[in-house]
């Protein structure tokens, strides 16, 4: 389980993307470029992470965090008892980009598990995404956040949890 309350607790920033999910409370950004609180405490000073489109990124441009590697070896962790991620998302504004949300094996076979484009809305909305169980190879999830082409635009994630078998 990840709240971002102190840091990205094991996730990372891919270093072959564009630019990176910041981590951020409400009460640091401007006007209009956010949730007005995290999804964990619901006050301004509740971390998440975020990305938004801005002056310093074009659109398209995508930034990539990625999960600490997940073994398909641990018994207790076989997709075909249901293991899910279950996370909260916020994406408002005009000209919001996309999220896609995809599962990366060790040898980089990715499988799309959600893609989400537009504005979904000025609230945090919770999505539960079950993990496709093809091999034995380990994998990551990874969110991959696009650019919009506003500046006042921004995805936000929080509270990151895998289900209690991993």
């Amino acid at each position: 389980h990840c709240n971002f309350e102190f840091d990205l607790c094991g996730w990372k920033q891919d270093e072959t993307d564009d630019f990176d999910w910041q981590l951020r409370t409400s009460s640091t950004a401007k006007l209009g470029t956010g949730p007005a609180t995290d999804h964990t405490l619901q006050e301004p000073s509740g971390h998440y992470i975020f990305i938004k489109s801005s002056f310093f990124q074009l659109p398209g441009q995508k930034a990539q965090i990625s999960s600490p590697v997940l073994s398909r070896r641990n018994k207790n962790c076989k997709v075909c008892e249901g293991v899910v991620i279950i996370f909260y998302y916020h994406m408002y504004g005009a000209h919001i980009g996309s999220l896609i949300i995809y599962q990366r094996t060790t040898l980089k076979h990715e499988k799309v598990l959600l893609n989400l484009t537009g504005n979904q809305g000025n609230f945090w909305q919770r999505k539960a995404l079950t993990l496709s169980g093809d091999g034995d190879e380990d994998f990551q999830v990874v969110f991959e956040g696009i650019a919009g082409k506003g500046p006042k635009d921004g995805i936000a994630l929080d509270d990151l949890t895998f289900s209690r078998e991993c």
